[in-house]
């Protein structure tokens, strides 16, 4: 699985206009789930994102995680994360996990979180989606997993 997370002041997402999403400070992530990828992939990613030590300390330095600053997670399914570009002009999707694969792995991230005792609100899987965010830093990552482990 791939997660783009950034760090943020606050996020949204929007679909057809309704908001169904809100966060303030914490991460923005941005998921998607590949062909190869299991539940021990979203397990690991879910663990790997609320542990990493990315907000500032007193000092400034980067040693506390999303549950130290008691922040909140925004996640948005995201398939073109697995876009290949490498031949021609239009992205090929091959690498992405099918919907009914992709929407479970999605949802089953999400639960990690949680119960790492993160709040998370939630785009809508398959929707066109308007997401709105203030991007703090900007601080902006890519982690991924394969074979339920972190890369």
């Amino acid at each position: 699985m791939k997660a783009l997370i950034q760090r943020v002041d606050h996020a949204s997402v929007s679909v057809d206009g309704e908001l169904i999403g809100r966060i303030g400070e914490g991460l923005l992530a941005l998921v998607g789930a590949g062909r190869a990828d299991t539940s021990a992939d979203a397990e690991a990613l879910a663990r790997k994102v609320v542990g990493l030590r990315i907000f500032p300390d007193e000092d400034g330095r980067f040693n506390l995680s999303l549950i130290d600053v008691g922040g909140a997670m925004l996640a948005v399914s995201q398939f073109t994360l697995y876009a290949d570009v490498r031949r021609g002009r239009r992205p090929s999707f091959t690498e992405a996990a099918r919907p009914e694969q992709a929407e479970r792995l999605v949802d089953e991230f999400v639960e990690a979180v949680r119960a790492q005792g993160v709040e998370v609100a939630t785009g809508r899987f398959g929707a066109m989606m308007e997401v709105d965010l203030r991007n703090n830093g900007p601080f902006t990552l890519m982690v991924e997993t394969a074979a339920g482990r972190v890369m």
